[in-house]
C-alpha cells in the first residue's frame, strides 16, 4: 500500500495500543508480517514541553519501519508546532497518525481522543493544521462516533480527507462501548464508500478468517488489528497468506507460542532494566499462554518473579509439562 511516499509490505497494520505496542513488541509483529507498525500514543503537550519520558515512546529500531508515530492532542497550534519542529526532523519516522479514537476516560476529559469527535471544526482545524506544515503523510484513527445517539463517523471522515489525511483508520465502536459489545462493521463500510482516500477497517480481527470477513463486507483497503494481536503476533503473516493465497498457514503450537514468549523477554530485557522488563512481560506471557492446559497456575507463578533467569526457567518447565 501507498501512503504518500512510504510504501508498505502489506494493508495488515499493528494498530496503536498504550502500554503493549513498545519498540519490542512492534519489532516481533514486523518480523511477523506486519505491514505498518504504529507507535504507542504520544501525547503532543508533553512533546512540546519535552517531557523525557513521552519522547522514550518513540524509540524505533530501523528494521520495524516503515513505522507511524501516534500523537493526540486537541491544540491546533501545539500539534502543528511539534510536527514541524520536532517529528519533522525524525529521518526514523514515516508517518504521523493522529488520534481521534482512544476512549480512555484520562484522555477524553482534556478533549482528546474520541472526544474530538464531538467537535467537528477542532478535527478540520487540526488536521488542516498538521497537514500544512508537515514533511510525512498525515493519518487519522476514529471510532464509529460518540455514543449511540451521536454517530457521526462519515461527517468526521469527510472532514479528515478534505483537511489532508492521507488515510482513515475507522474502529467500528463508539467511545461509549469501549471495547465492549460487537465492532459494528456497517459503518467502516459506510465510511469506506464516502470517501476517495483509501480506508483501514479495525474492531474484532482475532483470526486471519475474521480478517478476510471485515476486507469482503466492508471493501476496505486494509485491516488493522490491535487486541487480536496479543500473544498472537503470528496473525499477521497467517492473514496475509490467506488474502493472497486462500489458504492459511497452520496455528501456532504451544511450544511456539512460549518459545516466543522467551524470546519477547530476551528482546524486552536488551532494552529495558531487567526488573522493568520482567515486570512488563508479566501481562504479555498471560496473553501468549492464554487457553493452554495449566495456564491459570503458570500465570500465578509468573506474576510473583521479579528476574529474567527465574522467569526463563519457568516457561522452559511449563513447555515440558504441557509438550508430551
Amino acid at each position: 500500500m501507498k501512503i504518500g511516499n512510504v510504501i508498505t509490505d502489506n494493508n495488515i497494520f499493528l494498530a496503536p495500543m498504550a502500554g503493549v505496542t513498545d519498540v519490542v513488541f512492534r519489532g516481533i509483529c514486523k518480523e511477523m508480517g506486519a505491514g505498518l507498525i504504529f507507535t504507542e500514543m504520544v501525547s503532543a503537550k508533553a512533546l512540546y514541553y519535552k517531557d523525557k519520558k513521552t519522547e522514550k515512546l518513540m524509540l524505533i529500531n530501523e528494521k520495524e519501519r516503515p513505522t507511524a508515530v501516534q500523537i493526540f492532542g486537541s491544540d491546533p497550534d501545539i500539534m502543528a508546532k511539534i510536527v514541524k519542529d520536532n517529528l519533522n526532523n525524525r529521518e526514523d519516522i514515516d508517518i504521523i497518525d493522529i488520534n481521534m479514537g482512544c476512549p480512555a476516560p484520562k484522555i477524553v476529559k482534556n478533549g482528546d481522543g474520541s472526544a474530538l469527535m464531538k467537535t467537528p471544526k477542532l478535527v478540520g482545524d487540526i488536521v488542516s493544521s498538521v497537514v500544512k506544515v508537515s514533511k510525512k503523510p498525515i493519518t487519522v484513527k476514529i471510532r464509529k462516533g460518540w455514543d449511540e445517539d451521536n454517530i457521526n463517523a462519515i461527517e468526521i471522515a469527510k472532514i479528515a480527507e478534505e483537511s489532508g489525511a492521507q488515510i482513515l483508520t475507522i474502529h467500528g465502536r463508539t467511545r461509549e462501548q469501549f471495547y465492549s459489545g460487537v465492532a459494528d462493521w456497517n459503518i467502516i463500510k459506510d465510511v469506506k464508500d464516502n470517501l476517495s482516500i483509501p480506508v483501514i477497517g479495525n474492531g474484532d480481527v482475532f483470526t486471519p478468517e475474521d480478517g478476510k470477513k471485515m476486507m469482503t463486507y466492508t471493501g476496505c483497503d486494509g485491516i488493522m488489528i490491535g487486541r487480536g494481536c496479543r500473544g498472537n503476533p503470528w496473525i499477521f503473516k497467517r492473514t496475509e497468506k490467506l488474502l493472497k493465497t486462500g489458504k492459511t498457514s497452520p496455528e501456532p503450537t504451544d511450544k511456539e507460542k512460549i518459545e516466543m514468549a522467551i524470546k519477547h523477554l530476551e528482546l524486552m530485557c536488551n532494552y529495558k532494566k531487567e526488573v522493568i522488563a520482567v515486570k512488563e512481560m508479566r501481562k504479555h506471557i498471560a496473553w501468549y499462554i492464554k487457553g493452554m492446559k495449566y495456564s491459570a497456575e503458570m500465570r500465578n507463578e509468573i506474576n510473583r518473579l521479579s528476574e529474567k533467569e527465574e522467569m526463563k526457567e519457568a516457561l522452559y518447565s511449563y513447555i515440558e509439562s504441557i509438550v508430551k
